[in-house]
Protein backbone atom coordinates (compact mmCIF):
# COMPACT_ATOMS: atom_id res chain seq x y z
CA UNK A 1 0.00 0.00 0.00
CA UNK A 2 1.47 2.98 -0.79
CA UNK A 3 1.48 5.72 1.70
CA UNK A 4 2.77 9.54 2.16
CA UNK A 5 6.32 8.85 3.04
CA UNK A 6 6.90 5.98 0.50
CA UNK A 7 5.45 9.03 -1.99
CA UNK A 8 7.98 10.76 -0.54
CA UNK A 9 11.43 8.49 -0.50
CA UNK A 10 13.92 9.38 -1.59
CA UNK A 11 14.12 7.36 -5.18
CA UNK A 12 10.88 8.34 -5.98
CA UNK A 13 11.42 11.98 -5.91
CA UNK A 14 14.51 11.53 -7.91
CA UNK A 15 12.91 9.11 -9.83
CA UNK A 16 10.06 11.92 -10.75
CA UNK A 17 12.99 14.95 -11.02
CA UNK A 18 14.62 12.98 -13.73
CA UNK A 19 11.49 12.15 -15.33
CA UNK A 20 10.28 15.80 -15.45
CA UNK A 21 14.02 17.12 -16.62
CA UNK A 22 13.92 15.18 -19.31
CA UNK A 23 10.38 16.09 -20.47
CA UNK A 24 11.27 19.82 -19.95
CA UNK A 25 13.90 18.82 -22.39
CA UNK A 26 11.60 18.44 -24.97
CA UNK A 27 7.81 18.03 -24.84
CA UNK A 28 7.50 19.95 -22.15
CA UNK A 29 9.07 23.06 -23.88
CA UNK A 30 5.97 23.85 -26.33
CA UNK A 31 3.41 23.28 -23.37
CA UNK A 32 5.29 25.88 -21.47
CA UNK A 33 5.21 28.82 -23.82
CA UNK A 34 1.51 28.28 -24.45
CA UNK A 35 0.86 28.58 -20.95
CA UNK A 36 3.33 31.25 -19.94
CA UNK A 37 2.30 34.81 -19.76
CA UNK A 38 3.15 38.39 -18.00
CA UNK A 39 -0.51 38.07 -16.23
CA UNK A 40 0.07 40.59 -13.74
CA UNK A 41 1.64 43.59 -16.06
CA UNK A 42 -1.38 42.60 -18.38
CA UNK A 43 -4.03 42.38 -15.84
CA UNK A 44 -2.90 43.77 -12.45
CA UNK A 45 0.04 46.41 -13.85
CA UNK A 46 -0.39 48.61 -10.50
CA UNK A 47 0.08 45.51 -7.71
CA UNK A 48 3.17 44.31 -9.88
CA UNK A 49 5.84 45.68 -7.46
CA UNK A 50 3.78 44.90 -4.48
CA UNK A 51 3.58 41.29 -5.74
CA UNK A 52 7.06 41.06 -6.07
CA UNK A 53 8.08 42.73 -2.96
CA UNK A 54 6.00 41.07 -0.53
CA UNK A 55 3.98 37.90 -1.30
CA UNK A 56 6.77 36.58 -3.88
CA UNK A 57 10.00 37.43 -1.27
CA UNK A 58 8.30 35.02 1.21
CA UNK A 59 10.05 32.46 -0.27
CA UNK A 60 13.67 34.27 -0.37
CA UNK A 61 16.50 34.21 1.29
CA UNK A 62 15.83 37.21 2.85
CA UNK A 63 12.77 35.74 4.39
CA UNK A 64 12.93 32.20 4.55
CA UNK A 65 16.66 31.56 5.64
CA UNK A 66 16.08 34.23 8.76
CA UNK A 67 12.88 32.20 9.90
CA UNK A 68 15.16 28.50 9.40
CA UNK A 69 17.73 30.18 11.75
CA UNK A 70 15.56 31.39 14.34
CA UNK A 71 14.31 27.76 14.50
CA UNK A 72 17.78 26.09 14.72
CA UNK A 73 19.15 28.65 17.40
CA UNK A 74 16.44 28.43 19.66
CA UNK A 75 15.79 24.89 19.46
CA UNK A 76 19.36 24.61 20.15
CA UNK A 77 19.48 26.71 23.01
CA UNK A 78 16.63 25.32 24.62
CA UNK A 79 17.86 21.21 23.90
CA UNK A 80 21.20 22.34 24.38
CA UNK A 81 22.18 20.35 21.03
CA UNK A 82 23.99 21.72 17.77
CA UNK A 83 21.73 18.99 16.12
CA UNK A 84 19.01 21.42 14.76
CA UNK A 85 21.78 24.32 13.66
CA UNK A 86 23.89 21.57 11.55
CA UNK A 87 20.07 20.53 9.90
CA UNK A 88 20.10 24.59 9.12
CA UNK A 89 23.49 24.59 7.71
CA UNK A 90 22.99 21.83 5.46
CA UNK A 91 19.32 23.19 3.70
CA UNK A 92 21.75 26.18 3.27
CA UNK A 93 24.53 24.02 1.59
CA UNK A 94 22.30 21.73 -0.19
CA UNK A 95 20.35 24.79 -1.68
CA UNK A 96 23.79 26.67 -3.42
CA UNK A 97 25.14 23.06 -4.25
CA UNK A 98 22.38 21.36 -5.40
CA UNK A 99 19.25 24.05 -6.87
CA UNK A 100 22.37 26.39 -7.82
CA UNK A 101 24.08 23.83 -9.54
CA UNK A 102 21.76 22.33 -11.41
CA UNK A 103 21.02 26.09 -12.87
CA UNK A 104 24.23 26.98 -13.77
CA UNK A 105 24.98 23.28 -15.44
CA UNK A 106 20.97 23.38 -17.20
CA UNK A 107 21.51 26.47 -18.06
CA UNK A 108 17.87 27.33 -19.23
CA UNK A 109 16.79 31.06 -20.18
CA UNK A 110 13.86 32.55 -18.52
CA UNK A 111 11.18 34.08 -20.42
CA UNK A 112 12.50 37.41 -19.43
CA UNK A 113 15.10 36.72 -20.92
CA UNK A 114 16.28 37.64 -25.14
CA UNK A 115 16.23 34.63 -26.32
CA UNK A 116 12.93 33.03 -24.96
CA UNK A 117 12.92 29.11 -26.48
CA UNK A 118 13.25 27.79 -22.97
CA UNK A 119 15.98 25.25 -23.90
CA UNK A 120 18.62 23.71 -21.60
CA UNK A 121 22.77 24.79 -22.39
CA UNK A 122 21.14 27.27 -24.26
CA UNK A 123 21.99 30.93 -21.11
CA UNK A 124 24.07 30.53 -18.65
CA UNK A 125 24.57 33.42 -15.69
CA UNK A 126 27.68 35.31 -17.40
CA UNK A 127 25.21 36.14 -20.52
CA UNK A 128 22.03 36.41 -19.25
CA UNK A 129 22.83 37.05 -15.26
CA UNK A 130 20.06 35.24 -13.60
CA UNK A 131 17.59 35.14 -16.42
CA UNK A 132 19.83 32.91 -17.63
CA UNK A 133 19.46 29.64 -15.18
CA UNK A 134 15.93 29.17 -14.34
CA UNK A 135 15.41 25.84 -14.04
CA UNK A 136 14.79 25.00 -11.47
CA UNK A 137 13.37 27.83 -9.64
CA UNK A 138 15.00 28.78 -6.95
CA UNK A 139 11.83 30.45 -5.04
CA UNK A 140 9.98 27.29 -5.49
CA UNK A 141 12.62 25.40 -4.09
CA UNK A 142 13.50 27.37 -1.14
CA UNK A 143 9.53 26.99 -0.31
CA UNK A 144 10.08 23.61 0.24
CA UNK A 145 13.35 23.07 1.37
CA UNK A 146 13.90 25.90 4.07
CA UNK A 147 10.07 26.08 5.71
CA UNK A 148 10.41 22.18 5.08
CA UNK A 149 13.59 21.55 7.13
CA UNK A 150 11.62 24.58 9.74
CA UNK A 151 8.76 22.01 10.12
CA UNK A 152 10.60 18.83 10.41
CA UNK A 153 12.83 20.78 13.78
CA UNK A 154 9.79 21.60 15.21
CA UNK A 155 8.28 17.86 14.52
CA UNK A 156 11.44 16.44 16.27
CA UNK A 157 11.71 18.54 18.86
CA UNK A 158 8.36 20.29 20.09
CA UNK A 159 6.68 16.46 19.97
CA UNK A 160 3.23 18.07 18.05
CA UNK A 161 -0.10 16.65 18.67
CA UNK A 162 -1.94 16.01 15.43
CA UNK A 163 -3.67 19.15 15.09
CA UNK A 164 -0.55 21.07 15.95
CA UNK A 165 1.40 18.93 13.02
CA UNK A 166 -1.88 19.56 10.51
CA UNK A 167 -1.23 23.22 10.58
CA UNK A 168 2.18 22.84 10.14
CA UNK A 169 1.73 20.90 7.10
CA UNK A 170 -1.33 23.26 6.25
CA UNK A 171 1.33 26.38 6.02
CA UNK A 172 3.53 24.44 3.93
CA UNK A 173 1.31 24.15 1.50
CA UNK A 174 -0.03 27.60 1.75
CA UNK A 175 3.57 28.81 1.53
CA UNK A 176 4.22 26.55 -1.37
CA UNK A 177 0.99 27.80 -3.62
CA UNK A 178 2.07 31.27 -2.67
CA UNK A 179 5.77 31.03 -3.95
CA UNK A 180 4.62 29.57 -7.40
CA UNK A 181 1.36 30.98 -7.81
CA UNK A 182 3.04 34.60 -7.24
CA UNK A 183 6.16 33.51 -9.69
CA UNK A 184 3.86 32.34 -12.60
CA UNK A 185 1.46 35.48 -12.61
CA UNK A 186 4.44 37.50 -12.20
CA UNK A 187 5.77 35.52 -15.08
CA UNK A 188 9.65 34.82 -14.04
CA UNK A 189 9.50 31.10 -14.77
CA UNK A 190 8.57 28.65 -17.10
CA UNK A 191 5.63 26.41 -15.65
CA UNK A 192 7.85 23.40 -15.61
CA UNK A 193 10.78 25.55 -13.49
CA UNK A 194 8.43 25.60 -10.60
CA UNK A 195 7.49 22.23 -11.27
CA UNK A 196 11.15 21.09 -11.40
CA UNK A 197 12.19 23.69 -8.16
CA UNK A 198 9.81 22.28 -5.70
CA UNK A 199 10.66 18.55 -7.09
CA UNK A 200 14.49 19.39 -6.60
CA UNK A 201 13.67 21.40 -3.25
CA UNK A 202 11.96 18.14 -1.84
CA UNK A 203 14.50 16.04 -2.90
CA UNK A 204 17.43 17.80 -0.61
CA UNK A 205 15.48 18.11 2.00
CA UNK A 206 14.36 14.28 2.43
CA UNK A 207 18.21 13.84 1.97
CA UNK A 208 18.84 15.91 5.46
CA UNK A 209 16.06 14.20 7.02
CA UNK A 210 17.21 10.88 5.86
CA UNK A 211 20.74 11.93 6.89
CA UNK A 212 19.36 12.81 10.25
CA UNK A 213 17.61 10.29 11.29
CA UNK A 214 19.98 7.50 10.23
CA UNK A 215 22.91 9.84 12.71
CA UNK A 216 20.13 9.64 15.47
CA UNK A 217 19.52 5.77 15.26
CA UNK A 218 23.46 5.24 14.93
CA UNK A 219 23.93 7.33 18.14
CA UNK A 220 21.13 5.60 19.98
CA UNK A 221 22.60 2.66 19.04
CA UNK A 222 26.09 3.30 20.63
CA UNK A 223 24.37 4.51 23.46
CA UNK A 224 22.42 1.07 24.03
CA UNK A 225 25.49 -1.02 23.58
CA UNK A 226 27.22 0.94 26.06
CA UNK A 227 24.15 0.59 28.51
CA UNK A 228 24.16 -3.15 28.28
CA UNK A 229 27.94 -2.95 29.11
CA UNK A 230 27.56 -0.88 32.02
CA UNK A 231 26.76 -3.68 34.71
CA UNK A 232 29.59 -6.25 33.24
CA UNK A 233 31.96 -2.81 34.36
CA UNK A 234 30.59 -1.12 37.31
CA UNK A 235 31.26 2.61 37.59
CA UNK A 236 34.63 2.96 40.14
CA UNK A 237 32.81 4.28 42.59
CA UNK A 238 30.67 1.39 42.70
CA UNK A 239 33.48 -1.28 42.69
CA UNK A 240 35.09 1.11 45.69
CA UNK A 241 31.63 0.75 47.56
CA UNK A 242 30.83 -3.52 46.46
CA UNK A 243 31.63 -5.33 49.23
CA UNK A 244 35.01 -7.31 49.33
CA UNK A 245 34.91 -11.04 48.49
CA UNK A 246 36.26 -12.93 51.45
CA UNK A 247 40.28 -14.15 50.39
CA UNK A 248 40.52 -18.12 50.18
CA UNK A 249 42.90 -19.77 52.70
CA UNK A 250 46.03 -20.68 50.24
CA UNK A 251 46.10 -24.40 49.72
CA UNK A 252 48.57 -26.51 51.98
CA UNK A 253 50.81 -28.54 50.07
CA UNK A 254 51.85 -32.11 51.09
CA UNK A 255 55.65 -31.31 51.51
CA UNK A 256 54.02 -28.27 54.06
CA UNK A 257 52.08 -31.21 56.14
CA UNK A 258 55.06 -33.49 56.58
CA UNK A 259 57.58 -30.40 57.43
CA UNK A 260 54.68 -29.45 60.13
CA UNK A 261 54.31 -33.48 61.36
CA UNK A 262 58.37 -33.72 61.39
CA UNK A 263 58.27 -30.56 63.65
CA UNK A 264 55.98 -31.92 66.46
CA UNK A 265 57.94 -35.14 66.37
CA UNK A 266 60.97 -33.50 67.27
CA UNK A 267 59.94 -30.66 69.60
CA UNK A 268 60.13 -31.62 73.18
CA UNK A 269 56.45 -32.06 74.53
CA UNK A 270 55.43 -29.79 77.48
CA UNK A 271 55.44 -31.54 81.34
CA UNK A 272 52.15 -33.23 82.07
CA UNK A 273 51.36 -33.74 78.32
CA UNK A 274 49.12 -36.59 77.79
CA UNK A 275 48.91 -37.25 81.53
CA UNK A 276 44.84 -36.87 82.41
CA UNK A 277 44.04 -34.47 84.67
CA UNK A 278 42.18 -35.06 87.81
CA UNK A 279 41.05 -31.73 88.85
CA UNK A 280 37.95 -31.27 87.81
CA UNK A 281 36.89 -28.32 84.87
CA UNK A 282 36.05 -25.22 86.20
CA UNK A 283 33.39 -23.62 85.16
CA UNK A 284 34.64 -20.51 83.23
CA UNK A 285 31.09 -18.94 84.61
CA UNK A 286 31.89 -19.42 88.45
CA UNK A 287 33.89 -17.01 90.73
CA UNK A 288 37.43 -17.39 90.70
CA UNK A 289 39.11 -17.46 94.42
CA UNK A 290 42.20 -17.24 95.73
CA UNK A 291 43.64 -20.71 96.96
CA UNK A 292 44.27 -19.79 100.61
CA UNK A 293 40.83 -18.49 101.00
CA UNK A 294 39.59 -21.97 100.44
CA UNK A 295 38.95 -24.27 103.94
Amino acid sequence: MLTLRRLTSLPVLIGALVLVTALVAGPLRELDRSLHGFWSDDLTPRWTDFLDQVPNAVAGQAVCLPVLLAVAFFLAWKHRTWRPVLVAAAAEIGFYAVVGGLKVVLARTSPKADDVSGRFLNGGAAEHGWYGISYPSGHASEAILFYGAAAYLIYVYSQPDTRLLRRLGWAMGLITLNSIGVAYYLGYHWPSDLLGGMLVGAVVLRAIIDADQWLVRRRTATWWRRLEAAPANPHPAERATAPAEPVAAPARTRADADQQAATRATSPEPPGHGIPSTQPVSDHRSHRRDPELVP
